[in-house]
C-alpha cells in the first residue's frame, strides 16, 4: 500500500524519512494532490540508469528501422565468434 502523507508532516521530517525504504517511497501531497515523492538515493540512481538504458535501446531500434537489422551471422562475425 502506498505511503501517502500531507506535506505538512515534513515539520517532523526525521520521522517521515524513517518510513522511506527501497521500493517504498513516501508520497507527499499538497492540498490533497500528489506533489512529491521521497525515495532512497540508490533507487534514484537505479531509475536514472534505467532511463539511460531505455533511451539507448530506443536509439538502437530507430537505427535498425532506418538502416536495417543485422543478421545473426553478421553479429557473430562482428564479435569474432
Amino acid at each position: 500500500m502506498p505511503n501517502i502523507k500531507p506535506i505538512s508532516d515534513l515539520r517532523n521530517y526525521s520521522e517521515v524519512l524513517k518510513e522511506v525504504s527501497y521500493n517504498n517511497p513516501v508520497y507527499l501531497t499538497r492540498n490533497g494532490r500528489g506533489e512529491y515523492a521521497i525515495i532512497r538515493v540508490e533507487e534514484l540512481d537505479k531509475l536514472r540508469a534505467m532511463v539511460r538504458l531505455m533511451a539507448q535501446l530506443e536509439e538502437g531500434e530507430k537505427s535498425a528501422r532506418e538502416k536495417g537489422w543485422l543478421s545473426t551471422d553478421e553479429v557473430e562475425a562482428s564479435l569474432g565468434l
